[in-house]
């Protein structure tokens, strides 16, 4: 690869980098070319960009970069695979149940807004993350549920004193 080949791959990185705020780093070293191929695919239908990446020309789009990345420079050894979407726990979710079949991908690293998490114990706790919409959806709902109690409050009582009013009257 020439200089100007790497030069524009790191731009090409620098710039995914920066535009997305989900990042996974993950390892999908030792699978065989059907379970590679079954990743690839389960990944395009979740809406999860992947891309294989060298780790140093990675390691150069992270510091051009304006997003602090912490220590996830640190995990670039080995194979190391790019998971970029748009839904934070979305490649978690897909990397823990492409695992029910086989041991890999492992994670390496995650960028999820802001936040870095380093090592595959982390995974479990990426899943349970919510996204946006799910939290939005979250506090309306904590929101309307008062008001609902009072108008349904106020209908039930509104019967009751219809209903004694009704009686009343035909006394």
């Amino acid at each position: 690869m020439t200089r100007e080949e790497k030069a524009t791959v790191i731009q090409d990185l620098t710039s995914q980098l920066t535009e997305n705020a989900t990042i996974y780093l993950a390892d999908i070293s030792g699978m065989n070319a059907t379970a590679t191929s079954d990743l690839r695919r389960a990944c395009f239908k979740a809406n999860i960009k992947l891309a294989v990446v060298k780790n140093t020309l990675l390691a150069k789009a992270m510091e051009a970069s304006e997003k602090e990345f912490g220590q996830l420079p640190d995990v670039l050894k080995g194979n190391t695979s790019l998971m970029f979407a748009e839904v934070g726990n979305a490649p978690a979710k897909l990397i823990k149940n492409f695992r029910k079949k086989s041991e890999k991908p492992l994670l390496k690293g995650a960028f999820v807004e802001e936040s870095i998490y380093i090592g595959d114990e982390n995974l479990d706790a990426l899943v349970s993350i919510k996204s946006k919409e799910e939290m939005i959806g979250e506090v309306i709902g904590l929101l309307q549920s008062p008001a609902k109690n009072v108008i349904s409050g106020l209908k039930a009582s509104g019967g009751k004193l219809a209903g004694i009013l009704k009686t009343l009257s035909e006394k």
